[in-house]
């Protein structure tokens, strides 16, 4: 034990930098002990923020999270910023302000990032506050105010940061600022343009967050709109991302906002149907959309002969379905289609598909009909002509 301590003696004797070796080891030991403590602080916040005592107060629960994220910095930053302030290292000038400058830097970065941290608070509450509206359109706006706030707070960081440096007053920062702000803005302005376009669609409310939008090509309902570009996700699982300043120029056909699904279907009969079976079908069609499954009083079905054309009778089937339920809607659509082919079968009306007859003829060998239907081709012997 003796010569341990005489060798601490020795040791401690030693300077380096004209400072003694075991002012070294303490100021050593303050930043290890402050990174040991915050990284307990970190784990008993986290621990606090998940007890059941917290269900009712759910972002008390949010802020311990988010303290906890900036736990380790801030305890670091504290320490370095006390232990440096104190005298313990006695320094040349030159380097004393070097660390000065620095350990005030790195606390205001540090602090800076707990209130960064903290903006999950806010963000929490306004998704609350989103959730009990009918309107998307708060949806919209929770991002965007949290990314303003975040920004604002970076933006104070820096400017904090850069006065602590240059030890100029603030004032004289804001106007260096206000300087180069001509350069930023045209070396930025895809993005200013971007930015006042998502300010245009907040206001303009061409869709919300979750509508299905279709917009250059591109189908599929809105994810997020941020202050760049709006994201959405095609039917085939793709992210597309467009810039806000295009969004706002182009034509968007909000699929969301249909108030129903209009179908279109075109059936056509064979020539030689009887006029008595054409009506017939028009009455089986008429019937299976009489008061049928997702009609609207004032939308009611139309059925009408409306064409001859190359191939066939032509019958136009139209109706609206609501509300705009696409799947529900298909499994209606199955269930008349299956209906209707089922009735034609029954009363004998056959469905017309494209068909071409063409007609031959020859001195003295006599004439021939072929006639092609679909993929089938069959020849049969005609009258002589000659």
């Amino acid at each position: 034990m003796g010569r341990i301590f005489s060798m601490w003696q020795s040791i401690s004797g030693v300077t380096v930098g004209g400072n003694e070796a075991w002012r070294w080891f303490l100021f050593c030991f303050v930043i290890l002990a402050a990174l040991i403590g915050g990284r307990l602080a970190r784990f008993f916040l986290l621990r606090s923020s998940s007890e059941k005592s917290l269900e009712r107060r759910e972002w008390l629960g949010v802020l311990l999270k988010a303290l906890s994220r900036s736990a380790v910095p801030a305890f670091v930053a504290v320490a370095t910023f006390l232990i440096l302030r104190s005298g313990l290292l006695v320094l040349p000038a030159v380097f004393a302000s070097a660390f000065d400058t620095g350990a005030r830097v790195l606390l205001a970065a540090a602090l800076g990032y707990a209130v960064y941290c903290v903006v999950d608070v806010v963000d929490y509450q306004l998704v609350r506050v989103a959730d009990r509206t009918e309107s998307k359109v708060d949806d919209m706006l929770v991002p965007l105010v949290g990314k303003s706030i975040r920004i604002t707070i970076l933006v104070l960081i820096m400017l904090q940061v850069a006065q602590e440096i240059s030890t100029k007053p603030i004032t004289s920062l804001l106007a260096g600022l206000g300087v180069g702000g001509l350069a930023i803005a045209l070396a930025g302005q895809d993005t200013i343009k971007n930015f006042f376009g998502s300010l245009v669609i907040v206001g303009d409310k061409p869709f919300e967050i979750g509508d299905r939008i279709v917009v250059d090509g591109h189908d599929g309902p809105v994810e997020s709109v941020g202050f760049r570009s709006t994201k959405l996700r095609t039917l085939d699982g793709h992210l597309v991302t467009v810039p806000n300043s295009e969004m706002v120029n182009r034509t968007i056909q909000n699929i969301g906002k249909r108030p129903h699904i209009k179908h279109v279907a075109n059936i056509g009969v064979t020539y030689d149907t009887p006029p008595d079976k054409v009506d017939e079908a028009l009455d089986i069609i008429k019937l299976l959309l009489r008061d049928h499954e997702g009609m609207d009083p004032e939308f009611p079905p139309r059925v009408v002969f409306n064409a001859f054309e190359n191939c066939s009778l032509n019958i136009l089937v139209i109706f609206w379905y609501h509300p705009p339920d696409y799947w529900k809607y298909m499994a209606f659509t199955e269930r008349f289609n299956r209906q209707l082919l089922r009735r034609f079968n029954e009363a004998g009306i056959e469905f017309a598909f494209p068909s071409q007859t063409v007609y031959l003829s020859g001195h003295g060998a006599g004439a021939a009909s072929t006639h092609f239907s679909g993929a089938d081709r069959t020849l049969a012997s005609g009258e002589i002509l000659g």
